[in-house]
């Protein structure tokens, strides 16, 4: 069987040697020893050249799929290897400019304060000058296993740092990655849908206050407010309030008795957008949404009670009412529900179905489209409207009920405890916008898919309470972390269309959360923070564990820096309830 042995080693070699991976030639192994015991068995063995350009070259292109160590393994030593050779070529140069400089004359201690950088010790240099060594070590920097806790970040994943950027030509395919699961919760095939949203509830009570009976208000919330995988408001629908719903918005809940027309008045759109029609929505998506009028939903979505933890815009706070630390405030995050899941389902369809009639040729599937003016891209658009105004109307009827937890547990009614909405902002949402494109200002279609609307001072889409100030903006982060309240600003309107993140965003998949983590686990972890959770599922809590998500200061601190949103206020949670 030798010689089949020889055919396949020397087929890998071919493909090795395509991949430009340098090999040995293969050869045989006598009396192969395996556990220590050295046998009749013969081997054919193929080698790989060890030097670190090929090691890297094998590492990054092979990969270990049928391995996940390994392919870790070979992931993390691939980033060790570009990092030591960048080490080594400035220790090369710095080795050649500190002989270069004491051959001229210079001390060695000049010479190490000249030549000041992480990797330049006096040892370092010392030995650059009196050693005849051609080339400078780098093991001695880091080690690989100190390298990989240093870098790593779990689950396979790792921080590495962007070098250099250049242009080139390029025409091939551009994949946008993203968490691939099916427990998402809305589909991410390019449609805008769910409509989710974010809006602040503050009150004039402080941490002090409400620490002693979080656990109670905890529980009340959760009582009143619907939540969880197919939970159904406390509100009936016929079709044709349903109708209204969906044309009208916030308004609508409003003229039934659930919150007051200064709720309308700070709400992005006025909590009811235009155009929306009814007549474009299918009957399986009215007999999803019909019973789900003022639910929470599960997944990411949220209602938390949190306290201000730090102010960083003392006037802009205070317009919001936002007054001192340690003042409590609600963040409702929720959306469409079933309804606007389901008007995406139907048009991903009826787009799918118009690819041909618009002679549309696409790489993958999941991107069709169709043109915007088209007759269907009009009724998706009015769908899609629809879909918004149950989204508010739903987050409405939610404030209501919160408001009337609070008057229970506290024995004041809302006006009493100042239970003001301070804003409500969407994303998820396309909007047709004005916007300057070389050097002109133009109408385009502004998708906001993991992102919202971050409008400065001046804007006319900004409620008047702020128009003067800039669109307060929400960053919600997970359960157990900070959220943050921005404002917007000019640079949004230079470099994102107006637009900022609209959250921490996942780097663990639901899946890898519930293998990672128990439901006691995370449990404890919040309780130790002070964090009371009352979740409908084990998985609502697993899945949504802070350690799933990215750090939300982190994102801030982009926007911030960039001059897109600054920072108005950070909140921390103290109570949680999920679906």
């Amino acid at each position: 069987m030798l010689d089949n042995a020889f055919e396949i080693v020397n087929d890998i070699k071919e493909i090795l040697d395509s991949l430009d991976v340098k090999t040995s030639t293969p050869t045989l192994v006598d009396g192969y020893t395996y556990n220590g015991k050295k046998g009749t068995t013969k081997a054919v063995r193929l080698g790989i050249e060890s030097n670190a350009e090929n090691m890297l070259k094998f590492l990054s292109t092979v990969g270990y799929v049928y391995n996940k160590e390994k392919e870790v393994l070979a992931s993390m030593a691939s980033l060790y290897l570009c990092f030591t050779s960048e080490i080594k070529e400035q220790r090369d140069n710095a080795r050649q400019t500190a002989r270069e400089m004491y051959s001229s004359g210079t001390s060695s201690g000049q010479i190490l304060a000249t030549l000041k950088g992480e990797y330049f010790t006096q040892s370092f240099i010392e030995h650059s000058i009196w050693s005849e060594r051609k080339s400078a070590r780098v093991w001695d920097v880091i080690r690989f296993n100190e390298f990989m806790q240093e870098v790593s970040i779990g689950d396979g994943y790792a921080w590495d740092q962007i070098t250099g950027i250049e242009e080139t030509d390029y025409n091939g395919y551009v994949y946008d990655l993203s968490i691939n699961d099916h427990n998402h919760n809305f589909i991410a095939n390019g449609v805008v849908v769910s409509n989710c949203g974010v809006r602040l509830v503050r009150t004039n009570l402080t941490e002090k206050d409400v620490r002693p009976k979080l656990k109670e208000l905890v529980l009340e919330l959760f009582k009143s407010i619907p939540s969880g995988v197919g939970s159904k408001g406390a509100v009936k629908l016929s079709p044709s309030e349903l109708d209204e719903v969906l044309v009208r918005g916030v308004q609508w809940a409003v003229d039934h008795g659930y919150g007051s027309k200064d709720d309308a008045d700070v709400c992005e759109e006025n909590g009811q957008i235009k155009n929306a029609d009814p007549g474009r929505v299918s009957q399986t998506a009215r007999k999803r949404g019909s019973p789900q009028l003022g639910s929470l939903g599960s997944g990411n979505h949220f209602l938390e009670v949190q306290r201000v933890d730090q102010i960083h815009d003392k006037e802009a706070a205070n317009r919001m009412g936002i007054y001192n630390e340690g003042q409590i405030m609600v963040l409702i995050h929720c959306g469409s529900r079933g309804f606007g899941h389901q008007v995406c389902s139907d048009y991903l369809r009826t787009s799918e179905q118009a690819l041909q009639k618009y002679k549309i040729n696409l790489v993958d599937r999941e991107l069709a489209c169709v043109p915007n003016s088209s007759e269907e891209g009009e009724s998706y658009r009015k769908a899609m409207f629809a879909a918004l105004n149950f989204a508010w109307s739903n987050r409405q009827m939610i404030t209501h009920w919160t408001r009337k937890a609070f008057e229970r547990v506290f024995g004041q009614t809302e006006e009493d405890l100042d239970m003001k909405l301070i804003y409500d902002v969407a994303h998820n949402i396309a909007k047709v916008e004005k916007h300057k494109i070389d050097g002109e200002i133009r109408s385009v279609v502004v998708h906001r898919k993991g992102a919202t609307r971050a409008f400065p001072k001046g804007r006319d889409e900004i409620p008047l309470k702020y128009r003067d100030l800039g669109q307060p903006v929400f960053i919600p982060g997970s359960m157990g972390t900070g959220s943050w309240i921005l404002l917007g600003k000019p640079g949004s309107m230079d470099l994102s269309f107006g637009s900022t993140a609209h959250g921490a965003g996942r780097m663990m998949s639901r899946s890898a959360a519930r293998r990672s983590f128990t439901e006691s686990q995370v449990q404890k972890s919040l309780g130790d923070k002070g964090i009371f959770i009352k979740a409908l599922t084990r998985e609502g809590v697993v899945e949504e564990t802070p350690e799933a998500y990215k750090d939300v200061d982190a994102v801030a601190n982009v926007s911030h820096e960039m001059g897109i949103a600054t920072k108005v206020a950070k909140l921390v949670p103290i109570g949680v309830i999920k679906g």
